[in-house]
């Protein structure tokens, strides 16, 4: 016999003669395709057998062999040891679409490799490779070197006779009628439904990046760094010395001398001859200490204070020296966008790449094997501005909280908050005074609401702080920290248990009144339905009474459980315990 027949034998030579060409007239899996017999074992069991012709099948009634499939409850995949191209095409096209019927089914699966394997192992199916499929198929993996009645009978058969009998136990429990001491008339328990989902809070994407874009290309006016070309002597550009010190360590070590860390920050000492005190040593031969510094002053002459220059003489950095401040800016991580910039302006890869290492050399990196574009990006970022935040380095500003001193730069103020801008750009008390007295803010709540600023980031230690520091935030419309703020609250009372929900001193009803009068939409909408979903949590407390006819409306509207499903509820127990009365019961 030809191995194909010997594979198409495999479930006959089981079954014996008493198999039987058809299947049952009851049977719903008939498909004219599939070669289809049945047989019985165990005595009185009948076992239909649908049997694939080729693997071809799939492709052109897919539809047809799913629902065979989907209504089987064993399969057996057989395959030859010796057919090895015909085994790649099964586990490469084949195995992958039923991979996830079966896991998600269940059934078990037999994966049977019949045959003895030839001397040309090349043709031949390695045992570790037929393994392997079974555990990606999660079937029970058998060899059967020929078709005898050992191999079929003893080891096939008795797999193939455990999984029969789990089936005919599972299919014994699906039936409710003859489950020992059933009760027919006992009353089903009403079904209670999920409650609704709690809708979602929208936070804005983070414009820390484009914030600090305007303050570069707008922010001339809290400018405090003047850039001239060291061959021309012509005005490069201005900057702001507060973020190039805290982006790049050279513009520290620069603007404050190579003592920086040492001396009181809040100064810069400069000279007149275009040399800063002790200034920090050349980084390339070719710039001749890179960089100068002098005393200058703004010709607006808005801005009082000391104005560094700083002479740059490098002829590259002269001319792409607005993209690197921008990159700078904007948190110095987008390397391969500053790269690209470079590229269309000088039009010379070798002069793309001296410039990039000089710029590398700006941030006190060296490029390493770690120098990847994922590594790169996770250096700095929104934290660019971190080593500012409540820190004397060129603090221009003084807030004065509840008798707390607060730190701060005039010119992160006005890029990140318009209020800020508008407060310290008009003609306003605010824009000509270095000490700013806050009013109605706790000094926790304001350096928090200045933390994100900074950082671009939101940590409140408590629901009360997050509603705080999102009252803060309302009050300088700083829309995205509002938002992160309602999310934080969401987060915190979601993350409640019951019992803690009950007992908790927190006011939901009251967080649900700051709210709505501090216009935080989302989060007005959220606690109305977080209410709802606790209904039988709130409801019994005393500030449940201070909602309103509309919000107690749409609360009842939403409560979960809902009042139909309480009604049916009590009923039920009602009928349980006429039941038990009425009972008699034997021991």
């Amino acid at each position: 016999m030809g191995q194909g027949q010997l594979q198409g034998g495999l479930l006959w030579s089981y079954l014996g003669h008493g198999a039987v060409a058809g299947g049952p007239e009851e049977s719903s899996l008939s498909n004219p395709a599939f070669m289809e017999y049945t047989s019985r074992v165990f005595g009185d069991v009948t076992v239909v057998v649908q049997d694939c012709p080729s693997w071809d099948l799939l492709d052109s009634d897919w539809t047809g062999v799913r629902s065979v499939l989907e209504q089987a409850d064993i399969l057996v995949i057989k395959y030859s040891v010796n057919d090895k191209l015909a085994f790649q095409q099964v586990r490469n096209g084949y195995a992958p679409r039923l991979r996830p019927l079966l896991h998600h089914w269940g059934m078990p699966v037999i994966l049977v490799a019949v045959g003895a394997r030839l001397n040309d192992w090349s043709s031949c199916v390695p045992h570790s490779e037929g393994l392997q499929l079974s555990r990606d198929l999660g079937a029970t993996y058998l060899e059967l070197p020929s078709l005898n009645h050992v191999f079929v009978s003893r080891y096939f058969g008795s797999v193939l006779e455990y999984f029969m009998i789990q089936c005919l136990k599972q299919k014994a429990n699906e039936r409710p009628e003859k489950r020992r001491g059933n009760k027919l008339n006992e009353p089903r328990p009403p079904h209670l439904e999920q409650p609704a989902r709690l809708p979602p809070i929208r936070v804005e994407e983070s414009s820390f990046s484009q914030d600090l874009q305007w303050l570069l290309e707008r922010g001339v006016q809290f400018a405090d760094v003047a850039f001239y070309s060291g061959d021309s002597g012509k005005e490069l550009g201005w900057g702001h010395a507060a973020v190039l010190c805290a982006v790049s360590p050279y513009f520290r070590q620069l603007l404050l001398g190579p003592k920086a860390s040492e001396r009181p920050i809040s100064r810069c000492a400069c000279r007149g001859d275009g040399r800063g005190d002790m200034g920090p040593p050349s980084l390339l031969s070719t710039w001749d200490g890179g960089m100068g510094m002098e005393d200058g002053s703004r010709p607006d002459g808005h801005l009082a204070g000391r104005i560094s220059r700083l002479v740059v003489k490098d002829p590259l950095l002269c001319l792409c020296l607005w993209e690197t401040l921008m990159f700078l800016y904007r948190g110095a991580w987008e390397w391969e966008h500053l790269q690209e910039a470079m590229g269309e302006k000088l039009n010379n890869s070798l002069a793309v790449a001296q410039l990039m290492d000089r710029i590398r050399s700006f941030l006190g990196r060296d490029k390493g094997p770690r120098d990847t574009p994922n590594a790169r990006a996770a250096q700095l970022g929104p934290q660019s501005l971190v080593n500012l935040f409540n820190s004397p380095l060129y603090s221009d500003v003084i807030f004065m909280v509840q008798g707390s001193v607060l730190l701060a730069h005039r010119a992160v103020l006005v890029a990140r908050c318009d209020v800020m801008a508008a407060m310290f750009s008009g003609k306003y008390a605010e824009a000509r005074s270095r000490v700013v007295p806050i009013h109605g803010v706790s000094s926790d709540t304001f350096l928090s609401f200045l933390e994100y600023l900074y950082t671009d980031t939101c940590c409140p230690a408590s629901v009360l702080q997050a509603m705080a520091v999102m009252v803060c935030a309302e009050m300088y419309q700083v829309k995205r920290l509002q938002h992160l703020c309602e999310v934080c609250v969401c987060a915190y009372l979601q993350s409640m248990p019951s019992r803690e929900l009950a007992s908790t001193g927190i006011s939901v009803i009251r967080l649900l009144r700051r709210a709505k009068c501090h216009n935080a939409e989302q989060l007005y909408v959220w606690l109305l339905h977080f209410i709802a979903n606790n209904y039988l949590i709130f409801s019994h407390k005393p500030d449940f009474l201070e909602l309103s006819d509309e919000e107690r409306e749409q609360v009842e509207r939403l409560r979960w459980p809902s009042r139909g499903y309480l009604q049916e509820l009590s009923e039920y127990q009602q009928r349980r315990r006429k039941l038990k009365k009425s009972r008699c019961l034997v021991m």
